[in-house]
């Protein structure tokens, strides 16, 4: 399976999941590491644009393409499983949980779950201590120039 990682230059060869576990987010708390990769890149531009404050135009930042094994069956969260305030900004505790527990468990070495940025897309956590994750291969890293209209 293909995904995408937008990141800045710093990050950009890093698999580790050191960022989501620096600075937590909807699907981890702080502490846990997990590498937060996305089925688009457009939906890559849209997390990073939801994070980014009006007037400041990113930069230094790389479109990374990873591949991931296929596996016959993939672990999804359905959106009709969540509670339903799971998108809401501060983050709920319960998808936190719900990621946090995906990573302890160890049992699996990705998991699909619903994009709270964009209806219908999905972004793709990888589990960077599962025994499968030197499988997890960076294909291609490229600059990335975000289109100014977007942060006036």
């Amino acid at each position: 399976m293909i995904v995408y990682r937008l990141a800045s230059k710093k990050y950009s060869n890093d698999l580790t999941g050191i960022g989501a576990e620096i600075t937590g987010g909807r699907w981890n708390f702080k502490g846990t590491r997990v590498l937060y990769t996305a089925d688009s890149r457009a939906l890559c531009m849209a997390e990073i644009t939801v994070h980014t404050p009006i007037g400041i135009m990113p930069n230094d930042y790389f479109m990374i393409t990873i591949e991931i094994p296929e596996y016959s069956q993939i672990t999804e969260l359905e959106v009709k499983s969540l509670s339903k305030d799971w998108r809401k900004f501060p983050y709920s505790k319960l998808t936190q949980e719900l990621g946090d527990s995906f990573i302890k468990k160890n049992e699996i070495l990705y998991i699909k779950v619903p994009s709270a940025v964009v209806q219908g897309d999905c972004n793709i956590l990888i589990n960077p201590q599962h025994p499968d994750s030197g499988k997890v291969k960076i294909l291609k890293i490229e600059k990335f120039a975000f289109d100014e209209r977007i942060f006036r």
